[in-house]
């Protein structure tokens, strides 16, 4: 009923794997994940009706609990099942069958897994359902919508046409696009390639004008360039993921060749690689055929949302993980392409300032343990996949699911941990600390040690993208802009764990600490810390006039849309503060949180940032989606 609040408590070893689902019979639920001491670990709030799945990696035995909520004033039937609650498989085909086990449901999407070593395949299984509509069920030939995984594919195309003498990465990219605006920096497809050009990405901007991405062209991409009124950093200063970049990268290698984007790596890749199950869709009305179809949970079960619009060169690849396994293969040993164009895929581009960018040309550099790693995701609006290869030992794997569900990289990057352990470094030991057996006791840690780290960190590839840490009485919060905050615990003297995802952060050693690395889903990545006026200010609270200061009407004329903005005040004898709200035709109506002074955040992570004249009066705004910053709106009236 309203207000009720049901808790279910179970116990679990160490290194258990959680997964349960809440049938949402009528109604809306939120589902939160808390451990012996009261500390949530995981909240999931998906759908308002049908299946709501949880799931996590439980690190330490003990008695946990779920505890299931009516979504703000609501009432109705549920049904709560756990489905797994076992220990963590140590053999790693085992390990495969237990992360893959939400999808080889017999009525659900499935996903695949396929793992090659010394150009022999070593594990290759299927689960669950291809179409739900036609009960066709998942096999290792199933063309698969690999989203974003297709820039490695985009940027051996580039390699391929700078190998025939076609073009160069130096080249300016107005040079295939002459409409394009003389910004006051060059931008080369070695730019493009490398996420470093300072172009909008065209999703994020469309997506502040509440368009349909799904509707999205080719030409749109070509129009959010030609309307952008400056560069959003200097050519190779920044890494910004930019799907604009791999979709021009795409269209150059088309005038380049003449060619259209699909038959030219059907004839140039896809045939002399025995590729048979890979497709280029060029667009969403595309048939491919024996294709899986996406879903996404909705209403009372799966939906089919389709393909986002002018993907080609950023993603809009199918292929098959067989395929991607000969993909994968002559990315290690080349009979496509040359040896220099692998190296050159693989090798970090150094930003300006001389920092790596953990990038090369359409694939992500790193390491597990010690061993180098090199991998690929991606996600259309239901679809999901990995590549990852693993050089120094001839070796890689890929998954994928037609569910939006799907953990990707974290699967992948577990998987790799698992096939290929001989080849890695051990698992990091516990840090020890002051617990009387050697183990790190958490409740004798000294918050006042808390203050050497507290501050502000400037994530390195994405600068814009800050992690506050401060103290709040005996809790211990982090919060990356754009999200909200979630506790910390303490894992060691400086290391600490985010409750709410499998994530750790380890500072640097110093006071206050310099810096910080986060490790997450098998990535790492390092924070520098920022003071005085880079540093993201303490939360702000404005008057009711101060708010009334921002309210107008605001138009774009770089995407032609209007804001909206006003107060909206309590009712009387609440106790609620008054706020701002911004509306918009399409995005319709959201609350505006003060995060500091005149800066404004959304709860889907949009941040607005108010612009004053000499006089003080609000004159214009700036909306930054992240990938998409500074995008004006002047006040007109």
């Amino acid at each position: 009923t309203t207000g009720d609040t049901l808790l279910y408590s179970f116990t679990a070893g160490d290194d258990f794997l959680l997964y349960g689902e809440v049938d949402q019979v009528s109604v809306d639920v939120v589902v939160s994940l808390l451990n012996a001491d009261g500390q949530q670990l995981g909240q999931w709030d998906g759908p308002a009706r049908g299946a709501e799945a949880f799931s996590s990696t439980l690190r330490e035995s003990g008695e946990y609990t779920l505890r299931v909520a009516p979504f703000e004033d609501e009432e109705g039937n549920f049904e709560i099942r756990i489905l797994q609650l076992e220990a963590k498989a140590e053999d790693p085909e085992e390990l495969a069958d237990q992360l893959m086990l939400p999808y080889g449901r017999p009525d659900g999407p499935g996903g695949a897994v396929r793992v090659w070593r010394a150009g022999e395949t070593i594990f290759s299984r299927t689960y669950g359902l291809a179409d739900l509509t036609h009960g066709i069920e998942f096999e290792a030939d199933t063309p698969t919508n690999i989203g974003s995984t297709s820039k490695q594919f985009t940027a051996f195309a580039v390699l391929l046409e700078q190998e025939r003498g076609n073009l160069s990465l130096d080249d300016h990219i107005r040079t295939y696009f002459p409409d394009f605006p003389p910004f006051t920096e060059t931008v080369t497809i070695r730019h493009l390639l490398t996420h470093t050009s300072g172009l909008r990405e065209f999703l994020n901007l469309y997506a502040l004008s509440g368009a349909d991405t799904r509707a999205l062209d080719r030409d749109d991409v070509l129009r959010a360039v030609e309307r952008q009124p400056g560069l959003q950093n200097e050519p190779g200063a920044e890494f910004n993921y930019n799907n604009t970049a791999f979709s021009l990268a795409a269209q150059i290698v088309e005038q380049t060749s003449g060619q259209d984007f699909d038959d030219y790596m059907r004839e140039h890749v896809f045939g002399p690689l025995g590729m048979e199950d890979s497709y280029v869709r060029m667009t969403p009305a595309i048939i491919i055929p024996g294709r899986s179809e996406g879903y996404t949970p909705g209403g009372g079960g799966w939906t089919t949302p389709g393909d986002l619009g002018g993907a080609v060169g950023a993603g809009g690849i199918y292929a098959s993980v067989a395929d991607l396994e000969r993909w994968g293969r002559n990315l290690l040993s080349p009979r496509v392409g040359t040896q220099e164009m692998v190296d050159a895929m693989m090798t970090e581009f150094m930003l300006t300032e001389g920092e790596g960018s953990g990038y090369g040309y359409g694939l992500f550099i790193d390491d597990q343990r010690g061993l180098e790693r090199v991998h690929h995701g991606g996600a259309d609006v239901s679809h999901r996949s990995m590549l990852v290869l693993y050089p120094g030992i001839d070796a890689g794997l890929t998954v994928q699911s037609n569910a939006s569900t799907f953990n990707s990289g974290g699967t992948a990057f577990e998987l790799g941990g698992a096939f290929f352990d001989d080849a890695m470094e051990p698992e990091e030991p516990a840090v020890a600390a002051a617990g009387e057996d050697g183990e790190f006791d958490a409740d004798a840690y000294d918050l006042d040690q808390f203050e050497r780290v507290a501050g502000s960190y400037s994530l390195d590839p994405q600068p814009r993208v800050v992690a506050r840490f401060w103290r709040e009485g005996d809790s211990l919060l982090t919060q990356l802009t754009g999200q909200q905050p979630v506790e910390l615990r303490p894992t060691g003297p400086d290391r600490f764990e985010i409750l709410v995802v499998d994530a750790t952060i380890v500072f640097d050693d110093g006071d206050p600490s310099p810096g910080l690395t986060l490790f997450q889903s098998g990535q790492e990545i390092h924070a520098t810390r920022v003071e005085g006026e880079e540093a993201e200010e303490e939360a702000w609270e404005p008057t009711m006039a101060e708010l009334e200061g921002f309210t107008g009407r605001f138009y774009s004329d770089e995407i032609e849309t209007f804001y909206t903005v006003t107060v909206e005040e309590p009712e009387e004898g609440s106790d609620e503060e008054p706020k701002l709200v911004m509306n918009q035709l399409r995005l319709g109506e959201f609350t505006l949180r003060p995060v500091s002074k005149d800066t404004f955040r959304s709860a889907s992570g949009m941040t607005l940032e108010f612009e004053r004249d000499r006089s003080g009066t609000v004159v214009a705004l700036y909306a930054d989606a992240t990938r998409s910053r500074d995008v004006r709106f002047e006040r007109v009236r």
